[in-house]
């Protein structure tokens, strides 16, 4: 039972025990005032289990999601370093360091916002079970001050092959960044993952924690240092997952984490010194996403604003701010000049054409964080076209969430695995396939897609919590195992809904209580 749902259990005994002492009956009044829509809780609990499909290595003994087994335990041999563990990103077999270290960056800001309803829920320890695991792989990644390993696995030799990832035989050749091969844009992603990682495990686990700390000021200072885009480096990675805005948002990005983990203000110096120089300032986005980080830290930065020991570094913080709203506004439909984020028929941002869900969870995230800080401040929104307030920005993302779930001209949920109606042929080689469990057999390279690539079937496992790529710029989805443009998932776009479900499991419990108090004044009149 959801958190939501005990709440509403406990509620209706609540009414009628007053419906007793009044003597009237006040079950029919709560069922017309009990709180429809979607259930968040659910959603919530499935977009965690997704992680545990997405894992690679020796797969713990409480593994929820039954289908998968050990995979890649010789990953990082070849090289004569220890690098199993970690996430495959999306329905293929290879581990990228980039969108993996977002990936966690943005669960442990989920928490870092909402870990008391995570908490409330009961899935706080899978949200942290889900960072741990990429936590501890990016130690083992970071052999030295100035190695990191990015890469595990090559694309081109990975999509010749259809196969679950128990069977792999493709290259687990691995590639790494260092001071001859510098990567800027992953050394600071990677450290923005673990100082953010590091202050969600302060109280619970502060020995990780520190060690957490420790390996992403190292590679800070390393990215910092040896500046260079990484798929200058690794041309291997160009083709998947290039670094099209280069690496100076990723720098910002790792110094503003590493200021909210340390409150060094070394860091926060770095932050507003060179605001001008890496960009921070002049560029006014509309996305914000595993490549583009410049709205998060014009977000971050913007909040900084009223705490008095920033004082000095206001008139910076403030350029920061516009930004930031102009990102904001323009998710709002409230800016000029064109630069709004169009929009679908149904009301879905769109950004692109090929995984476009990514945008609107990221979107959805921001707005609910910044909505929630504006109404702690007794603030509002300015952009161009009018005020906007921070009830109004969540009304937004919760529509964002809502036509996710299944509130859209397809009546399709674009979580898998929640709702009646869901993508059934998920481009995901594991979940094509006959699972492990069931079928122990080997199944070869070309096997996987003479077999299972092509059938019109149902995919044999569920991938329970991901956020496939989502419908057209007309609302429209087509569920082919090939349609990977629209049924791929990754796991950078389930990773910012863990804490909007999180966020708005709080809105409906405020609402429900909101009514109970109305309807016991109410009565006692």
């Amino acid at each position: 039972m959801t958190a939501t749902e005990i709440h509403r259990h406990r509620r209706w005994h609540f009414l009628l025990l007053i419906a007793i002492s009044c003597a009237v009956s006040l079950i029919v009044v709560s069922s017309e005032t009990e709180v429809g829509g979607f259930d968040y809780g659910e959603a919530l609990s499935k977009s965690l289990l997704y992680f545990e499909a997405q894992r690679s290595g020796r797969l713990p003994y409480n593994q929820r999601v039954t289908w998968r087994d050990h995979s890649g335990l010789t990953d990082g041999l070849e090289q004569g370093v220890d690098l199993v563990g970690g996430y495959h990103d999306a329905g293929d077999h290879v581990k990228f360091g980039l969108p993996m270290a977002f990936t966690v960056t943005m669960l442990s800001w989920s928490v870092i916002e909402y870990g008391d309803s995570l908490a409330s829920t009961g899935e706080l320890s899978h949200a942290l079970e889900a960072i741990k695991w990429g936590t501890d792989y990016f130690i083992k990644a970071h052999t030295s001050p100035n190695v990191l390993w990015a890469e595990v696995g090559d694309g081109d030799t990975d999509h010749y092959c259809w196969q679950r990832p128990e069977d792999m035989t493709t290259s687990r050749r691995a590639f790494k960044i260092d001071e001859n091969n510098p990567g800027s844009d992953l050394a600071g992603e990677t450290a923005a993952a673990m100082a953010a990682a590091s202050i969600v495990f302060r109280t619970t686990n502060p020995h990780y924690s520190h060690l957490l700390l420790h390996h992403a000021q190292q590679l800070f200072e390393f990215g910092d240092k040896y500046r260079g885009k990484y798929d200058e480096s690794l041309r291997v990675v160009k083709s998947y997952y290039a670094s099209v805005s280069g690496y100076m948002d990723e720098l910002l990005w790792g110094a503003t984490w590493l200021y909210r983990a340390t409150d060094n203000d070394h860091y926060m110096s770095y932050v507003v010194d060179m605001a001008h120089q890496l960009g921070g300032l002049s560029w006014a986005m509309s996305e914000f996403s595993w490549d583009v980080k410049f709205a998060g830290v014009q977000l971050l930065a913007s909040m900084l604003i009223k705490e008095e020991k920033h004082k000095q570094h206001s008139k910076v913080l403030q350029q920061y701010k516009s930004k930031a709203d102009h990102y904001l506004c323009s998710i709002l439909n409230k800016n000029i000049n064109g630069t709004n984020v169009q929009r679908t028929p149904g009301g879905l941002l769109y950004v692109r054409q090929w995984n476009n869900m990514q945008y609107v969870s990221t979107a959805s995230f921001l707005l609910t964080v910044y909505s929630d800080h504006l109404r702690k401040s007794n603030s509002d929104l300015e952009c161009h076209e009018g005020t906007v307030t921070p009830d109004e920005m969540l009304v937004f993302a919760k529509s964002q969430i809502d036509y996710i779930l299944g509130s859209n001209p397809m009546k399709t949920s674009y979580l898998v695995g929640y709702g009646p109606k869901y993508p059934t042929r998920v481009h995901h080689r594991g979940a094509s396939i006959a699972s492990y469990k069931d079928y122990k057999g080997f199944i070869g390279c070309t096997q996987g897609y003479d077999y299972w690539y092509g059938r019109s079937e149902p995919n044999p496992s569920v991938l329970v919590g991901a956020l496939v790529g989502g419908p057209d710029h007309q609302d429209e989805f087509f569920d082919r195992r090939d349609n990977y443009v629209q049924t791929e998932a990754c796991t950078y776009n389930t990773a910012p809904l863990v804490g909007v479900f999180a966020r708005l499991i709080e809105l409906e419990e405020q609402k429900l209580e909101e009514e109970d108090v109305r309807l016991v004044a109410t009565y006692r009149k």
